[in-house]
């Protein structure tokens, strides 16, 4: 019998895999914090709850990193300013860097979990 999925993810899993989440979020289309945070709920059906404590912090490391660039928009509902997001071209190369490295980890993890007792 499986457990049902919990609501959220181990902190400690979303902590090391954040910058990989927010640069997938990023592909496509420039996107403000809340936008970013109110996609990844939507897209996994509320498992990914990106609180705002740790989502802007990320942002701006990732931002630093020059995997990111923000400017300053005019918000279309509000008319308030708010930072848009952008992936840059390197922060594409890292996010294509990123995702061949979790794939191998994530195959590799698989391994050990079909181990028989006693070995291979």
């Amino acid at each position: 019998m499986t457990s049902p999925l919990p609501n959220s993810p181990d902190p400690n899993l979303l902590r090391g895999h954040l910058d990989l989440i927010l640069l997938s979020i990023l592909q496509g289309q420039p996107k403000y914090g809340l936008e970013i945070s109110k996609l990844a709920q939507d897209a996994t059906g509320g498992y990914f709850d990106l609180k705002v404590g740790s989502l802007y912090p990320a942002l701006h490391r990732l931002e630093k990193a020059g995997f990111v660039r923000g400017e300053f928009q005019t918000a279309p509902r509000s008319g308030s300013p708010v930072k848009v997001y952008t992936l840059t071209g390197s922060g594409g190369r890292e996010l294509q860097a990123r995702q061949r490295d979790f794939q191998t980890f994530s195959t590799q993890l698989g391994k050990l979990w079909n181990l028989k007792a006693g070995g291979l």
